[in-house]
């Protein structure tokens, strides 16, 4: 028997920007959720180039472009532990654009260092370029 509606959480929305993305490899993980909307960091990251994903670390100057989504409590679970958070990503309240509160995945600037800059902000742009 599910809680009351009254005792359920309210979802969470996540901003992605990576591997999480809609055609990506790891979208599989955001299968029940609901794309809220195509949105932009505010111009306060870095996004790095870690090989076959992206690092995100505030502290930067570029606004970085993903997806949000709402996730129930058992997406986020799955979300954490494919994120390895708490102890690789860490999953924080950050600031889009538009000024909306969203959790997403942070790395810390050491796991990042020597790591290629992504100046476009962009994942997607960013494996085009790598792949041609």
């Amino acid at each position: 028997m599910s809680a009351p509606r009254s005792q359920r959480r309210a979802p969470t929305r996540v901003f992605v920007y990576g591997t999480l993305l809609a055609g990506e490899p790891n979208h599989r993980v955001l299968a029940g959720a609901r794309l809220v909307a195509n949105a932009r960091t505010q111009p306060a990251f870095e996004l790095r180039d870690l090989g076959p994903f992206p690092g995100l670390v505030s502290d930067g100057a570029h606004a970085v472009a993903g997806e949000v989504y709402e996730v129930d409590e058992a997406t986020l679970a799955a979300l954490d532990r494919l994120e390895g958070h708490p102890r690789f990503y860490r999953r924080t309240r950050i600031a889009l654009e538009d000024g909306a509160a969203v959790e997403t995945y942070l790395l810390p600037p050491e796991q990042v260092e020597g790591r290629p800059v992504i100046a476009s902000g962009n994942w997607r742009s960013r494996r085009k370029e790598t792949a041609a």
